[in-house]
């Protein structure tokens, strides 16, 4: 039965996909335009009128779409180990098959939906175009335009279709508590580079729409006229215009010279955003809004819910102090949360700043630590600087003493994959890391590690690139892993790579032993009692989902009744100032999420209530701490090489002797030019003919974690 439900949820969802996309397709044919005219002119008279049915029908399938795969989300069977081969195609489809660096590593499942798209814009617009050409001699007359002039008028014209079709999917990679690519196993970091490329796409049409537009106008002498115009009903120009000049700001100052070296800039133009959407329907109208309308819609309210869940603040419990000027920080949290390894969580600290949010892998396993979980961050920035500066300099007290204060901080999240029970399907994993990037894996060794993660492969590598040495200390959480002796249970080999350090004879165990001891800091966390308990489960967002979207119709038919004109005949051609249905779509809009916003709060505030106080620690101040383990000779077992660089040919070619197993799991983090490199030699291993469990060369499987965003 529980098999019967998981298949049909699945059905649904990719059914209220397609027809979604099918809509996309079709809507720029004749055959569309007629039908839809006159179901348009029979919906007038009914009570829930066009604008109802634009609604349903434009943006009700992804919408409800979405709200079923939270629903399977939720309901989802864990993968279990030992399932058949034929996944395994679906796993091909994920290993690289481009390997570029000006656009990074794409998947075969990445080129192909990249292509579909690319070649739906061209569809889109080749149809737009060829209809218009067919009806020239009528249309141009209106502004006494020549064959190229209409022509280039036209093509101008449907630019800003293709640019429509853009940010219709904007908005869906960069969704973190709602994000839909968590079906699919692709990560939020991953996913902003969809984002990234849509916005570029999008801006690049909206341009090309809005030059040749202003171009036409002034050839005829007509651009006074025009371009200051509002109009009563149509399309807006001069909302058009300002919607324009927005985007092209907010894409200004998200390239990456300005991202990286001027962050805050970056953070406050981006939410110029609200400005572009509402001159956007200003511009083009509410019928093509409703396309649009999805991603908005339930950006919104993930966006409203992030806020709620971050509002109250919690505070730093500990935090260590690593030679690499890292430190570790220790945050609380619900017993009851639970997060997948390699997920994210984003930190604010408003003694450092009142807006910026930063993200960092988890270093720590919900289902090893119940009351708190870790984040390691390195301090290269000014921001992480400022927290490095601020920890260290907390005074040195007695035992008797607390720390003079604690450090407030805003926490969103955790997001991450739905799961990463995939991982059951391989014989052994392969962890390639590049400083900082070892984050993500210690949570997953310490996951694989504990008894309930049985079904987990055992057999594992971890590679670990670092510049210096005192990187060693990072891996402190995973000393236990690393010098029990290896067994059929658990099999861990470490290999480090000192690229920047030339040393002969240094052994692991000499290396931990020099770099083991870290620096603690312990803070009081006074009246602070909040411990994060994360942004609801899928069902519970499947459900503020549906709940929103039922008032939004709901109002959105009152309103058009009670401030628009009702025709008594479906074939009225009377027309409605469309300023006037603009502000209802937008009136409805908000006034649909901040009710369902408000109903959240309430339920969330009854369940704080509820909370249990933070634990209590004893305070003794600053301490050394130096691991047990650090003169286990086991540790000797483990490889450390100075000098270069690893060889990434020599070590897949070694695996199979030192590991074992036909089927491997390849987790790579960190910089690009590293990920490159082992996604060259996973594309390689997909070219082979290494398919089944009884061959004789293994197959790997390439998995990329962000290391940045």
């Amino acid at each position: 039965m529980a098999k019967s439900f998981h298949l049909f949820l699945k059905f649904l969802m990719i059914i209220l996909a397609l027809v979604w996309v099918s809509i996309w397709v079709m809507k720029p044919t004749q055959i569309w335009t007629r039908k839809w005219k006159r179901a348009e002119d029979a919906a007038k008279t009914t009570r829930i009128g066009s604008n109802g049915l634009d609604f349903v029908v434009y943006s009700f399938p992804i919408i409800g779409s979405v709200m079923v795969g939270f629903v399977y989300l939720h309901y989802k069977p864990k993968e279990q180990r030992g399932r058949s081969r034929r996944r395994s195609l679906i796993e091909r489809s994920s290993n690289p098959i481009v390997v570029n660096s000006l656009v990074g590593v794409l998947s075969a499942m990445e080129v192909v939906v990249i292509f579909m798209f690319v070649m739906f814009l061209a569809w889109t617009f080749y149809i737009l175009v060829a209809n218009d050409v067919k009806k020239m001699m009528p249309a141009r007359s209106l502004m006494k335009l020549n064959i190229w002039q209409y022509v280039t008028f036209r093509m101008a014209t449907r630019c800003g279709l293709l640019a429509e079709a853009c940010l219709a999917l904007l908005l869906f990679p960069i969704m973190r508590g709602m994000a839909v690519f968590r079906l699919f196993g692709i990560q939020f970091e991953a996913s902003v580079r969809y984002h990234i490329w849509l916005g570029t796409m999008m801006l690049l049409f909206a341009t090309l729409h809005g030059v040749g537009t202003l171009f036409i106008w002034g050839i005829k002498n007509m651009l006074q006229d025009e371009v200051l115009q509002w109009q009563k009903t149509g399309r807006i120009y001069l909302a058009g215009e300002i919607s324009l000049v927005v985007g092209l700001v907010i894409w200004i100052t998200s390239l990456p010279q300005v991202r990286r070296k001027r962050f805050e800039i970056f953070y406050y133009t981006h939410h110029l955003y609200t400005i572009f959407i509402i001159f956007f329907l200003f511009h083009t109208g509410y019928r093509h809004f409703y396309m649009v309308l999805p991603a908005i819609f339930i950006f919104a309210i993930e966006r409203l819910l992030r806020m709620i869940q971050s509002r109250p603040e919690t505070c730093i419990l500990s935090a260590r102090i690593f030679p690499l000027k890292a430190i570790e920080v220790i945050l609380p949290k619900e017993p009851g949360l639970k997060y997948a390894p390699t997920s994210i969580i984003f930190i604010k600290i408003p003694s450092i700043s009142k807006f910026q949010w930063h993200s960092f892998s988890i270093a720590s396993s919900s289902l090893v630590d119940d009351d708190t979980m870790s984040l390691i961050i390195k301090c290269d920035g000014s921001w992480t600087n400022s927290l490095y500066d601020m920890i260290q300099g907390m005074p040195i007290v007695g035992p008797d003493q607390s720390v003079q204060r604690c450090i407030p901080v805003s926490v969103e999240g955790p997001y991450g994959p739905a799961s990463t029970d995939f991982l059951s399907k391989y014989d052994s994993l392969l962890l390639v890391a590049g400083g900082i990037g070892v984050t993500p894996f210690l949570s997953i060794l310490q996951e694989i590690s504990s008894a309930k993660r049985n079904s987990f492969p055992t057999k594992i590598q971890l590679v670990y690139i670092i510049k210096k040495s005192n990187s060693i200390s990072i891996l402190n959480s995973i000393i236990p892993l690393l010098a029990n002796k290896n067994t059929n249970e658990f099999n861990l080999k470490l290999k480090i790579y000192v690229t920047q350090e030339t040393q002969s004879g240094a052994t692991v165990s000499e290396m931990i032993s020099e770099f083991s001891q870290v620096e603690t800091v312990n803070f009081q966390p006074g009246s602070i009692r909040y411990s994060p308990n994360g942004n609801g489960s899928s069902l519970s967002k499947a459900a503020i989902i549906g709940f929103t979207t039922f008032k939004f119709f709901v109002f959105l038919i009152t309103f058009s009744h009670v401030f628009l004109p009702q025709p008594k005949k479906a074939t009225s051609k009377e027309k409605t100032a469309s300023s006037l249905v603009n502000l209802i779509v937008i009136f409805s809009f908000f006034l649909s999420i901040i009710t369902s916003i408000l109903v959240f709060s309430v339920l969330r505030l009854i369940r704080l209530r509820k909370q249990r106080p933070l634990m209590e620690f004893k305070h003794t101040g600053q301490e050394m701490k130096t691991s047990s383990l650090q003169s286990n000779p086991n540790l000797d077992e483990h490889e450390l090489h100075f000098g270069a660089r690893p060889n990434f040919h020599d070590i897949f070619s070694k695996f199979p002797n030192e590991t074992g197993g036909s089927y491997v799991g390849v987790l790579v983090c960190g910089p690009e030019k590293m990920k490159e490199s082992v996604a060259s030699i996973c594309r390689l291993s997909s070219q082979g003919s290494i398919t089944g469990a009884q061959s004789k060369k293994p197959y790997f499987n390439f998995h990329s974690l962000n290391f940045t965003l």
